[in-house]
């Protein structure tokens, strides 16, 4: 077993064909240590300094880079049209304290049903997508 405490890259730069996944849950991207299989059978002990990220380079063979995915996750997406709405949305949903990630046009956020109430509520459109969800880091505050 290979342990890893960094990401080699942010990016592969060899051909598909000599690249090797790990595909894990957006939740072990948090953790600092873990365990994980690449699709080759390859075990991987991860003992992170930093958090690894979607598409980056954690070790390097002759042969082949390995690349940590996430898997993607189904997600509530409102499109984001103009600021005051952007703004209210934003103020809304971050009054709930729920991850959210704003990205391609969207706010994109997991799916609850306190949100679903919230968007039916006030007459806003939303859909449910199954993406690559990376929220913003938290800050702490009080209210």
């Amino acid at each position: 077993m290979h342990i890893i405490t960094r990401m080699v890259a942010e990016h592969s730069q060899r051909p598909l064909s000599q690249q090797v996944t790990l595909e894990a849950e957006r939740t072990l991207f948090l953790k600092r240590r873990w365990r994980g299989t690449a699709a080759d059978g390859t075990e991987f002990g991860f003992d992170l300094e930093t958090r690894l990220r979607h598409g980056g380079v954690f070790f390097r063979s002759e042969a082949a880079d390995y690349v940590i995915h996430q898997k993607p996750e189904l997600v509530f997406q409102i499109s984001l049209h103009d600021k005051d709405f952007s703004a209210l949305v934003g103020w809304k949903v971050g009054n709930l304290h729920f991850p959210v990630e704003i990205a391609d046009g969207y706010l994109r956020t997991l799916p609850d049903s306190a949100l679903a109430q919230l968007f039916d509520r006030e007459g806003w459109k939303y859909e449910e997508a199954t993406v690559v969800f990376n929220p913003l880091r938290a800050v702490a505050h009080s209210h």
